[in-house]
């Protein structure tokens, strides 16, 4: 019933809006889930990003459409000292930020709106650090940015220069990532001042192709071009985040062109989709993983040899028939064999419940009883984390390993997940934000993610060396050398179970035109435009 609810107050509030602009081109994107906010420095969730950074925002520097090429964003150019730790971005002139309802820019972009966007995540000092209470900036505290950012200056009103304490390889492709989005100073100070801060993570205003217009949690996110873009207006008019949790009703919509756009359909939707006529639907090998992550700090999971005989125990191939129906291969790195620096020598662990039953009894653990947590939502790399669950559950129990599925609201997932003192084994995935090693290795393995994206609460000093040193090294060669013996340390340790890499499907309506699939995992609009 809350379900169907959600749906009727989604059509419903769509269908007002589509009466007040009956002459508008609206694209109705089914999305698969409510965003966590919509400051993308705050989250690291590609449901929240597409509601805000892909949509609000712009960065210094973005990615071509389909590539994980940078391209200049609000920098028009940059350039990057010989010895790697000087970056100067020189800014587009004019560029307009939203006007909307709730906020009359009188000024646009300048470097003042660059400083304060990264200053409030670097300095505890600053009165936006802690505006939402907690806040942990995970990406820019997990991947290492307070010890690596010396200063930001702003040269001029539209010249800022970043030095670093150390060269840091991916600096420039981490800019393009979604929590260096750039905000307007001018919307904060207004906030701060009205004592009303929380709004600027409620009501999104920044310079990107589409502004904000209204959100009704849970059914529906309004938004509209932006008709003053520095890269020039929209061909859609109206954009409208339908928001369905269930893949089965996303694909009743689609068919019934109540939306345009769908992603993560049910694998076993894909075949009658392909042979639709009025759809196109497009496929791509993911930048992706799937895993489950012990709290390596809890017993019995702070003992390797139970990491890998739960991991033995678990028959991937099955989950991969189920869930994805072959499309998807099983994951022994924790970076996708598509990326460079893959350790492809790296033997998995065999599925072996004999073995694995062995392994338990030699470590002394019996009787053992442990949670799996199940994502609520599909995510790319996890079509049904449930379903995968339950069979994960019953390969448990085959060795003895008595196992509860829990599951909990998206949000809530991700921020329980992230507690040092977690119960259980808690089924994540990544998409890569960038392209780079680095994203995935140390954003998510590293001594610094711990508390945060390290839902393993995993610090191994050996594995950081490796990752920290590849960082500071420009030749790719060097660096792949130092990833594929990380990748090694990672094997040998076990603090997660891989589980797979996906094929990435996206369905939609053959009047859509121009929507390029994404190997980060956007889904993004700009550019896209609908046939008359």
């Amino acid at each position: 019933m809350r379900l169907i609810s959600r749906l009727l107050a989604a059509t419903a509030l769509t269908l007002a809006f589509g009466t007040a602009a009956a002459s508008a081109k609206t694209l109705v994107y089914c999305s698969e889930g409510s965003p966590e906010g919509f400051d993308p420095a705050l989250y690291t969730a590609g449901t929240t990003f597409d509601a805000s950074s892909r949509a609000v925002y712009n960065r210094l520097v973005e990615f071509k459409h389909g590539s994980t090429e940078i391209e200049p964003g609000l920098a028009e150019s940059w350039e990057v000292s010989e010895d790697g730790t000087e970056y100067t971005f020189k800014l587009r002139p004019d560029v307009k930020f939203q006007t909307t309802d709730f906020f009359t820019p009188t000024r646009a972009l300048n470097a003042d709106d660059v400083i304060y966007s990264f200053e409030r995540q670097l300095s505890g000092d600053n009165a936006w650090n802690q505006y939402v209470p907690g806040a942990s900036w995970e990406y820019f505290n997990g991947m290492g940015f307070p010890d690596l950012i010396k200063s930001i200056e702003k040269v001029d009103d539209l010249t800022v220069k970043f030095t670093l304490n150390r060269p840091e390889a991916p600096f420039l492709a981490d800019l393009a990532m979604d929590f260096a989005s750039i905000m307007s100073k001018e919307y904060a100070d207004q906030l701060e001042a009205n004592g009303n801060m929380e709004q600027l993570n409620q009501q999104p205003l920044g310079t990107g192709p589409f502004q904000f217009v209204a959100y009704q949690p849970d059914a529906v996110i309004r938004y509209k071009a932006h008709p003053d873009y520095w890269a020039g207006k929209q061909p859609i008019d109206d954009l409208v985040f339908a928001i369905t949790s269930d893949a089965s009703v996303r694909a009743q919509k689609l068919l019934a062109n109540e939306c345009q756009i769908m992603p993560y359909p049910n694998a076993a939707d894909v075949a009658s989709m392909k042979d639709n006529d009025a759809l196109n639907v497009l496929e791509q090998e993911g930048l992706n993983v799937a895993y489950m992550a012990y709290n390596t700090t809890q017993a019995p999971f702070d003992n390797v040899e139970v990491r890998k005989a739960l991991n033995m125990a678990i028959n991937k191939e099955a989950i991969i028939d189920a869930v994805f129906q072959g499309a998807a291969v099983p994951a022994k790195n924790p970076i996708p064999p598509t990326m460079w620096s893959y350790n492809d020598a790296i033997k998995d662990d065999p599925y072996d419940p004999d073995a694995a039953k062995k392994m338990l009894e030699e470590a002394g653990v019996t009787d053992l009883s442990m949670k799996i947590w199940a994502m609520p939502v599909s995510r790319p790399y996890m079509l049904n984390a449930r379903r995968a669950a339950e069979l994960m559950q019953a390969d448990l129990q085959k060795i003895g390993v008595n196992s509860e599925v829990v599951s909990y609201e998206w949000g809530e997932y991700l921020d329980k997940s992230k507690a040092k003192d977690r119960d259980g084994a808690v089924m994540l995935g990544w998409t890569g934000d960038n392209g780079d090693p680095d994203n995935f290795l140390d954003t998510l393995l590293g001594c610094d993610a711990v508390g945060g994206n390290n839902r393993a609460q995993w610090c191994n000093e050996e594995f950081d060396a490796l990752v920290s040193k590849a960082k500071e090294i420009s030749d790719q060669g060097e660096r792949a050398k130092l990833y594929e013996q990380a990748q090694e340390v990672f094997k040998r340790e076990a603090p997660w179970l891989t589980i797979d890499h996906s094929t990435v499907v996206m369905p939609m309506q053959k009047s859509v035109q121009n929507f390029v699939q994404d190997p980060l995992g956007y889904h993004r609009f700009d550019g896209v435009d609908l046939a008359e």
